[in-house]
């Protein structure tokens, strides 16, 4: 009772919105029905604090974010996939001892290929720091099935990425594949005549983060070698021991980025069966609501329910202010696109179709509640996913930035699973009949005596 009267401000007022919406008919009352779930997850979800979003800023904290991943996939992951868990752990332990190292690493690539003296000039002309770890690849392959490059050149400090003129398609294809925070320097083997018009032609052709890393050399002209690597001496100059700890926070953070994309699929799959079961609850609860506007508060119940399930499946908690604020982002983006509209007529027109669902009074409203729970519940779990890392300043300004487009997205995702919805609602509608019919028969007893 004590909880109830220090939260009788909130009750009276959804008890208000129920009353309001009980004389609204219309689109606008399934619309204003999400407004009520929010109301009624404020109820239900008790303290949902946030645990802290942000991104790592340090080594140590990229490797326990990966360490709290590796936890993720073993709570998550099907059984049998220990294989895939022991490589995720080999790929952390390889960075972990990466740490450990002391020196640069340096790579040479390119289309064109390195030569013994051509790797002795740059490391003549281009003294480094401190003890420098070379790394030379034969020349690229013309075609690749991934376009990807190989672990071992994403953890060099510094790649130095060889050019024979003109541009070929490979070697922009091998460009583009490199992540876009890995130091490059591009060293365009000088062609005959004027350099100017190709180097214009360069700066239209190349990725636009590398094309201020293009510098002209002619590699066999020794006189000309060390002004032309001059630039690649300072690059290679800069790189202080703060370089190896840039380097290592970028491939923890392109690992944690590429493990997300795997947990995200498992997590789906886990949040598809809880969705159907509860689109399927609050169809139920609208139907054996003994008033019409009682169907708000199931809805409520029954998506706070499913809302908290989600933040669990997401290792993610929500505040007060981020919850009501995501309710109503999504809500308008729902009215503005016409979702409720949309979906509150063609369920009429297909709940008219079928005579066996008149028997269910509240059929229309209980699919609605049904469909809308989908809607929302993938908006919802888009959004859980493009807030992971975000921090928790910027969520709000994330969501009315993303609200209408994660709205149309999950709308347009259950068109395309109309067909399928329709067959599932259909099915459940002849359960309730049935169910109904059977509860309103008679029952007869029949006594014995020994």
């Amino acid at each position: 009772m004590r909880s109830l009267g220090r939260h009788w401000p909130a009750v009276a007022g959804l008890g208000g919105t129920v009353l309001l919406l009980e004389a609204a008919h219309g689109p606008l009352s399934s619309l204003l029905s999400l407004g009520a779930a929010s109301a009624g997850l404020w109820l239900l979800s008790g303290r949902l604090r946030p645990s802290g979003r942000q991104l790592p800023t340090t080594v140590k904290g990229w490797l326990e974010r990966c360490q709290t991943v590796l936890l993720s996939f073993e709570r998550l992951q099907p059984a049998g996939e220990d294989a895939a868990q022991q490589r995720r752990r080999e790929q952390l332990e390889r960075l972990q001892l990466h740490r450990e190292q002391d020196h640069l690493c340096l790579a040479l690539v390119g289309g064109a290929g390195w030569s013994d003296a051509l790797q002795s000039a740059v490391l003549q002309h281009c003294p480094a720091p401190l003890p420098l770890r070379v790394l030379r690849s034969h020349p690229l392959p013309p075609s690749s099935d991934h376009w990807r490059w190989p672990e071992i050149f994403r953890l060099c400090d510094l790649l130095v990425y060889r050019l024979d003129l003109p541009l070929k398609a490979s070697d922009l294809r091998w460009l583009e594949a490199l992540p876009e925070q890995q130091p490059v320097l591009v060293l365009v083997d000088r062609p005959g005549g004027d350099w100017a018009p190709w180097a214009l032609q360069l700066q239209q052709q190349l990725p636009e983060h590398l094309r201020g890393c293009c510098w002209p050399w002619s590699p066999h002209n020794a006189r000309s070698l060390a002004e032309e690597l001059q630039p690649l001496a300072e690059r290679i100059a800069g790189l202080g021991p703060e370089q190896r700890l840039i380097t290592l926070q970028r491939c923890l953070r392109e690992l944690h980025a590429g493990w997300q994309v795997e947990l995200e699929a498992l997590r789906r799959a886990e949040w598809q069966q809880l969705l159907q079961r509860t689109q399927w609850t609050v169809a139920a609860g609208v139907v054996v609501a003994p008033l019409p506007s009682l169907d708000l508060l199931v809805l409520a119940a029954a998506n706070g329910l499913m809302l908290q399930e989600m933040a669990r499946l997401w290792d993610c908690s929500w505040s007060l202010e981020q919850l009501q604020a995501a309710a109503l982002q999504l809500a308008k983006a729902c009215l503005t696109l016409g979702v409720v509209e949309w979906s509150s007529q063609a369920l009429a027109s297909v709940v008219k179709l079928h005579g066996a669902t008149w028997l269910v009074g509240s059929a229309l409203q209980a699919l609605s509640a049904a469909y809308l729970t989908r809607v929302v519940g993938r908006a919802m779990a888009d959004y859980m996913a493009l807030a992971a890392g975000v921090p928790e300043a910027e969520l709000e300004a994330l969501l009315q930035r993303q609200a209408p487009l994660l709205v149309a997205r999950a709308a347009e995702e259950e068109k395309l699973d109309w067909s399928g919805f329709l067959q599932q609602g259909q099915q459940w509608l002849q359960q309730q009949a049935a169910a109904g019919a059977n509860s309103l028969s008679p029952s007869r007893t029949v006594m014995t005596t020994s």
